[in-house]
């Protein structure tokens, strides 16, 4: 079970942190969502996979934020998000299952 929260974890925090960049005009408010996530997804990843997994799930989590942006030049914005956000959804699944 703790893998799929993970996963929408991950993805609510990769799409609502750009929702809320995008939506208020601040981008750091959007950071702090995303941080957030990404620390609630590390926890609940920790509990049942331990922390060499959720490290690899936080670390999949913070690339795909990073390359959501060169790939939003070639695809626009919302699917460059979608699709990273599913890349770390899938990474959350597979990686967070219990040991």
């Amino acid at each position: 079970m703790s893998s799929i929260a993970t996963a929408a974890l991950t993805t609510a925090g990769l799409i609502g942190g750009f929702q809320t960049a995008r939506s208020t005009g601040n981008r750091p408010l959007g950071g702090v969502v995303l941080a957030a996530a990404c620390a609630a997804a590390f926890a609940s990843c920790q509990h049942d996979a331990g922390a060499g997994r959720a490290s690899a799930v936080a670390l999949t989590y913070l690339v795909g934020f990073g390359a959501s942006h060169p790939l939003a030049k070639k695809i626009g914005a919302w699917p460059a998000v979608g699709a990273v956000a599913g890349a770390t959804a899938l990474t959350a699944l597979v990686l967070g299952r219990r040991r």
